[in-house]
């Protein structure tokens, strides 16, 4: 069912000053993590990082205990599309992994999560990587007052299936603000003037997933956990932005420049 563009909320300025504080404070958790993502490392180990940085910084994990998540970050190894849980096992020389952190910051939600390599990682997870990152900024490039949800997704697939990759159809972007899971949904596919127009104060992710294979994913026994069905790797990056009056601002950009794959400042 379409949305109405009348229940999407209209945020003002101090809305976008509150989000920019939790996003910048999600990036600077996503920075902190950087020289931790190596060989041997367990995920459940990065999981009491984001923990522990969030309290450090008086700021809640989004994630810890929301519907029964049971943990304060996602880490999605390889093959797993998103919400993969932490726990014991390890990373190994080769994995690429997506982390994705959510801070509440003072009521606001700042959300966003990177693919970080494990060592030296094979050509086509490289370049997988590469591929997702890039689909992002088409996504985030596309945000215009005056265009639609629409615009976005067609960005994301015409860029993504042009590098012979899937878009995943499963999942999308998301409203938030004071609340985690909110309208807008942000598909990332489809066709330019479809979905609801986009709006100066709108808040939403852009959060594309990209597979080397097919689109399909399913879910594993543990309700959270998505796989690819072919087993072949997945890679996302993800953003929290704010329609302004003439373009978004995105609130999640790390302060280090370690945005790109690869992570050498700027």
């Amino acid at each position: 069912m379409r949305t109405r563009d009348s229940d999407i909320p209209i945020h003002g300025e101090e809305a976008f000053a509150g989000m920019r504080k939790a996003g910048q404070l999600a990036a600077q958790a996503l920075d902190m993590l950087v020289p931790h993502v190596q060989p041997g490392t367990r995920t459940d180990f990065l999981d009491s990082l984001v923990y522990q940085f969030a309290m450090d910084n008086e700021a809640i994990p989004a994630t810890l205990n929301y519907r029964g998540f049971p943990k304060s970050c996602c880490t999605s190894i390889n093959h797993v599309v998103c919400h993969g849980i932490p726990g014991a096992k390890q990373l190994r020389k080769g994995d690429i992994v997506n982390i994705d952190v959510t801070l509440i910051v003072e009521g606001w939600h700042g959300d966003s999560s990177r693919m970080y390599p494990v060592g030296e990682i094979s050509r086509k997870a490289d370049r997988l990587i590469d591929v997702t990152f890039e689909s992002l900024q088409h996504g985030v490039a596309a945000v215009k007052p005056g265009h639609t949800t629409g615009h976005i997704g067609a960005a994301i697939q015409q860029y993504a299936e042009g590098e012979r990759c899937s878009v995943v159809r499963d999942f999308c972007g998301h409203g938030l603000g004071q609340v985690f899971h909110d309208k807008p949904n942000i598909l990332h596919y489809g066709r330019a003037g479809e979905g609801p127009v986009l709006r100066p104060g709108m808040l939403f992710t852009i959060e594309p997933m990209i597979n080397l294979g097919r689109s399909k994913v399913k879910t594993l026994a543990d309700g959270w956990t998505a796989v690819t069905n072919d087993r072949e790797l997945s890679a996302q990056f993800e953003h929290t932005v704010g329609v302004t009056e003439d373009g978004c601002e995105v609130f999640t950009y790390s302060p280090a420049g370690l945005d790109r794959p690869r992570y050498q400042p700027a």
